[in-house]
C-alpha cells in the first residue's frame, strides 16, 4: 500500500497540484485540525475538494482523528514548544486513538496525507504515515 504525503505551504497552486499528479493517487486525506482558515488559500476545505475533483479527478476526505489536538498545536506553535516533545505527544495520541483500527485501510490506499507544513521533517503527517507503516507492515511512504 502506498501512502503519499504533502504540505501546501510555500507552494504555488501550480506546484502543489502538479506534485499531486501521481498515477496511483485516489484521494487526498486532509489531516489538519483546522482546514477552513483564510490563510490556507487554495487549500481551504471546500476549495480544495473542488480543485482536486476538477483538476485531478481525485477524492477529498477530512480525517480529524489523524490531527493533533488544539492544545498540542498551541503548545508547539504559539508557545514555541520543542519538536521532540510535540512528536512524542502526538505519537502517544494516535496510539491512544488506535488509528490503525479506526481508519479504514481502503481510505488510505493510494491516498495523500495533507497538512500545511512545507516539508515532512517536522510534520505530523509523516508521523501518521510512519506509525501506520509500523502497525500495518504494508505501507510504502512517498513524500511529495
Amino acid at each position: 500500500m502506498k501512502i503519499f504525503t504533502i504540505g501546501f505551504t510555500r507552494k504555488s497552486a501550480e506546484e502543489f497540484f502538479g506534485l499531486l499528479k501521481q498515477p496511483d493517487l485516489k484521494r487526498v486525506v486532509d489531516v489538519r485540525l483546522n482546514n477552513k482558515s483564510q490563510l490556507s488559500g487554495f487549500a481551504k476545505q471546500d476549495d480544495l475538494r473542488f480543485f482536486l475533483r476538477e483538476l485531478l479527478e481525485v477524492d477529498y476526505a477530512h480525517e480529524p482523528v489523524l490531527a493533533p489536538t488544539q492544545e498540542m498545536l498551541d503548545g508547539y506553535r504559539k508557545q514555541q514548544g520543542s519538536w521532540d516533545q510535540y512528536a512524542s505527544d502526538f505519537c502517544a495520541l494516535i496510539e491512544e486513538r488506535q488509528i490503525e483500527k479506526v481508519i479504514d485501510r481502503k481510505l488510505l490506499a493510494g491516498a495523500c496525507l495533507l497538512c500545511s507544513e512545507p516539508t515532512p521533517h517536522q510534520c505530523h503527517r509523516r508521523l501518521v504515515a510512519e506509525y501506520l507503516r509500523e502497525k500495518w507492515n504494508v505501507v510504502e511512504i512517498q513524500h511529495l
